[in-house]
This record gives structure tokens, sequence and C-alpha cells, in this order.
């Protein structure tokens, strides 16, 4: 048994809700580790320490960092360390950890990393799921080689030179990070894909009520959950809905929250499209189910990027057997891995003509929608699992 702390930013109360770091600390606990989270607390009633579906957990007082401008974000994640580094010393937590676990987003957790790495002598492992400034740059929040920019560059400098490991999500992310640290130690990078559990239906749930609330009797469905911010850049799928109207079957279901949230869905109200219907947020159970009788999995990174994002959300489509279709930027490898899995298809985000001509191959082939579907649900199980990330993090980290 290995003693282990996460540095979590997202990281929700399990019982109520999970996401791929809450299946990862799950592995490590049934794996027989014993492990301490610290994550930010929603409300003050959540601050201090709790279980959370049988993971220790110690929330901490923190500003507001999500759904917040960039400037109240920005002031919150730099306060973030000393909190963190607080909430240890006044709960007496004892540090002798031999493994800390530190996702990006956020890098400013640096120093709390980097102070509890000399205290425990412990080794540092970077789950890299975020290039951080430059993806600011890219989406023009911030000025490159401005001051900010200089700023977080040497953060970023800093985590990759007290990291022991970097687990980065794709080939291309390995290879960005090489290029542009050419004097950083490559041995610790290799890959770590993402990772999600399969989803679990105890039992046959009738989907009538749900195919009536929203009209969707004989339609063809295709779905986007999750974050509506720059990077996802959903006007593309919007102006793809405006250009598929000819087609009256099809509907685009959007639900998600985020800094471009009123945006998207007031552009959607704006143009009269009746085939996007918007939501806020839905129960977990109406979005698993909403899944299930979908046809489509709809991915979009913006076309500005200079880095090379992987999707998450796209392991709830392969999970639940959704071909994909995904409208993302060139520097991504996620179409290729598409294309060598065939779960899916994609286009340059902007190109709207080529992402129809995309979606109507799999609006008019449903031998080749199950096919694809199929695909990503075997790759998932044989590669995306929780068990396949611990694997390689303990690989890594305690060989």
């Amino acid at each position: 048994m290995k003693k282990i702390i996460f540095l979590a930013l997202g990281f929700p109360n399990a019982s109520k809700s999970t996401n791929i770091y809450t299946d990862l600390i799950s592995e490590f606990c049934t794996k027989g580790h014993d492990v301490l989270v610290l994550a930010p607390a929603a409300s003050k009633d959540d601050v201090g320490f709790r279980q959370e579906a049988g993971v220790k957990v110690l929330r901490v007082k923190t500003l507001p960092l999500f759904n917040v401008g960039a400037i109240k974000k920005g002031i919150a994640n730099l306060l973030l360390a000393r909190q963190y580094k607080k909430a240890l010393i006044n709960n007496n937590i004892k540090l002798d950890f031999d493994l800390i676990l530190m996702p990006t987003p956020p890098i400013t957790l640096t120093p709390v990393a980097s102070w509890l790495k000399k205290k425990t002598g412990g080794k540092l492992y970077l789950i890299l799921r975020d290039i951080f400034p430059q993806n600011a740059v890219d989406l023009n929040m911030m000025k490159d080689k401005g001051l900010f920019h200089n700023y977080f560059r040497k953060k970023e400098e800093a985590l990759y030179a007290v990291s022991d490991s970097i687990g980065c999500m794709s080939p291309a992310n390995v290879n960005y990070v090489k290029e542009h640290n050419p004097t950083m130690d490559f041995s610790k990078l290799h890959l770590l894909p993402n990772w999600e559990n399969l989803p679990v239906y105890k039992e046959e749930i009738k989907l009538d009520s749900l195919v009536s609330k929203y009209d969707l009797k004989d339609k063809f469905i295709l779905i986007f959950g999750g974050n509506i911010g720059k990077p996802q850049k959903l006007e593309n799928i919007i102006n793809l809905a405006k250009n598929c109207l000819d087609y009256p079957d099809i509907v685009f279901f959007i639900i998600g929250t985020g800094t471009e949230k009123e945006k998207i869905f007031n552009m959607a109200k704006d143009l009269k499209l009746p085939n996007v219907i918007l939501e806020n947020k839905l129960p977990k159970a109406d979005y698993n189910n909403l899944l299930r009788i979908a046809d489509v999995g709809l991915i979009s990174l913006s076309e500005d990027f200079t880095i090379p994002n992987f999707p998450s959300k796209v392991l709830s489509y392969y999970g639940n057997k959704i071909p994909v279709l995904a409208s993302v930027d060139l520097q991504t490898d996620f179409g290729t891995i598409l294309e060598e899995i065939n779960s899916g298809v994609w286009a340059e985000a902007g190109k709207t003509d080529e992402l129809k001509d995309k979606l109507l191959l799999l609006y008019k082939n449903s031998d080749l929608r199950k096919e694809m579907g199929e695909n990503g649900y075997d790759y998932m199980k044989q590669n995306l699992l929780p068990d396949n990330a611990y694997k390689t993090i303990i690989e890594k980290t305690m060989s």
C-alpha cells in the first residue's frame, strides 16, 4: 500500500456525480492505496475533512473558480497553492506521501506540489490535460510574450522540471511538449490516454417519457454534453445545424454550461433553429438516457488552437457505442485517432460544408454507425478504463 495525495481542481462528490478523476482515485482506493484528495469546497458547508463515496477528501475554501470572468478566475487560481498548503497545515495532515498526483489545469498548484515533494520525498506525477498558458494565447485570452504569458510560462517550465513523470493525452501532446521545451528531460514524458468507467445499466429503463418530452420520436439525434466555452467553439455546431435545415428529422441536442453558454444559446435562438434543443443542465440519469438513444456524439474544438487538445467527452460516446462526429483543429491528432480506431468521422473546424458531408455519411448508413459505435466501445474497453491509467501511473512512479 502506498500513501497518495491528489491535488484536484474539478473533483465532484463521487456519491452524487463522477468524472475521470473520481474514477481514477476510486481505482487507487480499490487497489488498496491510502488516498487523500485535496479539492475546492463548493460552499462553506463543504469546507473540511470528509468521506465521499469511500474516499478521504479535504475540501478547501477558495474564491469562485468556475463560470466566472477571466480576471476573477485568474486571481482564484493564483491563491490556490497558498490555500491548499494552509489547509494541510491547519488540519494537521501528516506529510508522508509516497506519491503526489497533480492534473492540469491549473499550473498554479506547482508551489504546493513542489513543497509536498520536498517535505515527503514522494514522487510527483503530472497528469497533463491542459497546456497552459499557450491555450489562453490561442483563444486571445492572453497576449503572446506579454507580462502574464511570460509569468505563467515560467510556472509551466518549473512544473515540468519538478515533475518526476508526465502523462500526456496523445502522441501529439508528447511531441508538442518536446518541441516547445527542448531542454527538459524527455524521459519523463509518456502516454496517459483519458479514461472512464464503462456505463452500467442495472435494468432496462423505458425511454418513452424522454422521447415524448423533447419530441424525439423518429428523429436522428446528435448530442453534445459538457462545457460550453471558447475551447469548444460551438458556433461551428450551430452553423452546422443551420446548414441541415433541409433534413427536418436531424436534431442537435446541446446540454451544458460555461463562459460561452449564453452566447451560443442566444445565437441558436436568434437564428430561430427548430432543429436545436438547448438545455442548461439535466439530471445525470436523463443525460445518460439521452446518450442511449442518440445516434451520434458531437465533438467540437476551436480552429484557433495551436496546441493538440484531446476531448475527454468522447469516452461517454464510446461507452454508449455511439459513433463520433468531430469538428476539430488541425493541431490535434484526435481526428487521426478516430480514423485509426474507425470510431467516427471528422472535419476541419470552421468548414461547415465538409462537416455536413461527414454528418450525412453517418446519417445515411446505419450499419456504419453501428460498426463505429462497436469499435469505439471495444477500444475503450481495452485501452481507456481507469485500470489502464492506474497501471501506467504505477509503472512510471513505483517500479
